[in-house]
Order: C-alpha cells, then structure tokens, then sequence
C-alpha cells in the first residue's frame, strides 16, 4: 500500500506537470483491503484537487485499476518544445515513389488537355520538363516507364524528366520547356 500511496503523489505529479489530457487509466499493485484502495484512491483525488484542470476520478477497482479523465488546461508541454515536421507536416508518414509516381501522371494528363484544347497548340509538339525526386523518378523510370511512353504517343508530346535531390519525395514541378514556365 505504501508503494501505491508514493506512486499516487507521483502520478499526479506528473500528470499536471505533462498536462496529460484524455482517459487515464493506472494500473496500482494490486491491494486486497478494501480499506488500503480507498486511501489510495483519497490519496490521488487529494492529489489532482491541487491540478486547476477538470478532473474526474473513479474509484480503484478489485484488480487495481483507477480510471480518471482530465481536461488539458493549456498546451501541453511537448507542443512548446516541438514543432511539426516540415517534411510530412506532422504526419509522421510521407507519400510512397508510386504515390508520386500517380500524382505526377495524373497532373500530365490534365495539363497536356488543357494545353490541346487550346486551338493554336493542337498541331505543334508539347514538350515538358519534370523536376522530381530522385526516388519519384526511379520509380517513373522503371515500373511507371510504359505508361509514361503511352501517354507521350496517345497525346503527341515530349517528357523530359529531371531527378533534383534538393526536391522534397512529395514535390516536383512541370515546367513548360518552350516558354520555361511552371504549369499547373
């Protein structure tokens, strides 16, 4: 019991400290008086009655299992101290090369459309220059490389495409190579 008494002021220490929000849920050495949870349990909402954050505590269950809620009342601490990635904007993830690969095939077909609708394009070759990362482009290079073809043949037009390992694997760039402009 004295090490769950201990364990109580730590908690909760600790949770205002973190400014830990959400359903919590602590696992006390399991104690067989009744007696000896409740003053566990008068320990902790003693405890977190300091906290100025709403809170809501229940009971230690027999299998030593205390259930609380707590609003956050500010940000927590890690949001001072850290920033989202600039990469994957907080994601922790990044598009896959043949995500990529999709996207860029996707905007191709738009833009060549959109430049062959107009009338005084629609006989004169296209010719685009595709600035990529060096893994977007492998992926174009080896897997993607028949359809690239197909869509050159189907819509008369020329991809010229560059690897730039200064690009982010999400971005990349189609750039008319004629009047050297970005198209979007």
């Amino acid at each position: 019991m004295q090490a769950n008494l201990e364990a109580a002021k730590e908690i909760s220490r600790q949770i205002q400290l973190r400014n830990i929000g959400g359903l919590i849920i602590i696992d006390f050495i399991d104690m067989k008086q009744r007696r000896d949870r409740n003053a566990v349990f008068k320990m902790m909402r003693d405890e977190m009655a300091k906290d100025r954050a709403k809170c809501h505590i229940l009971p230690i269950s027999q299998l030593g299992i205390m259930q609380m809620t707590r609003q956050r009342h500010k940000e927590s601490v890690s949001s001072g101290l850290y920033t989202s990635c600039l990469y994957c904007n907080g994601r922790s993830i990044v598009k896959s090369p043949r995500t990529m690969s999709v996207e860029i095939q996707r905007r191709l077909v738009s833009i060549i459309r959109r430049l062959r609708s107009h009338e005084n394009v629609g006989k004169k070759e296209i010719v685009l220059r595709i600035l990529c990362h060096p893994s977007t482009l492998e992926r174009l290079r080896t897997e993607d490389e028949s359809l690239l073809i197909e869509l050159e043949d189907l819509y008369r037009v020329k991809l010229i495409f560059r690897a730039d390992p200064s690009y982010h694997v999400e971005n990349f760039k189609i750039l008319d190579s004629e009047a050297e402009q970005e198209l979007r």
